[in-house]
């Protein structure tokens, strides 16, 4: 019977690899944008729910001012690449339908 160790031919020494200082780089500033860009995103999703809630609640006067606060940190995110402007419009077109409902609708007397 074969004994179970095997040899094996020793290879030559492998030089160091070199690094490739371009790919560093784009780790690096991958790195920040994520980010950067995922704090964008996360203020967008903040706002959108307090525009909801103020919906829910029908308070006009924060409404408007949430409204407009979020259309501009939507608008920001699209100049920034954060978004594409098709999203950035639904999400804007929705949040502006839904505040309308409130904001003209019939008072209650």
């Amino acid at each position: 019977m074969r004994s179970m160790t095997t040899r094996r031919k020793e290879l030559p020494a492998k030089a160091a690899k070199k690094k490739n200082l371009s790919a560093i780089k784009r780790t690096r500033q991958t790195g920040k944008r994520n980010l950067r860009n995922s704090a964008v995103r996360s203020r967008i999703k903040t706002l959108s729910k307090k525009v909801e809630e103020a919906a829910a609640q029908k308070n006009k006067e924060q409404l408007g001012k949430l409204l407009r606060d979020i259309t501009k940190a939507i608008q920001s995110a699209v100049s920034k690449g954060v978004l594409h402007k098709n999203t950035a419009s639904r999400k804007v077109s929705r949040l502006s339908r839904l505040a309308n409902t409130v904001l003209n609708a019939p008072a209650a007397s």
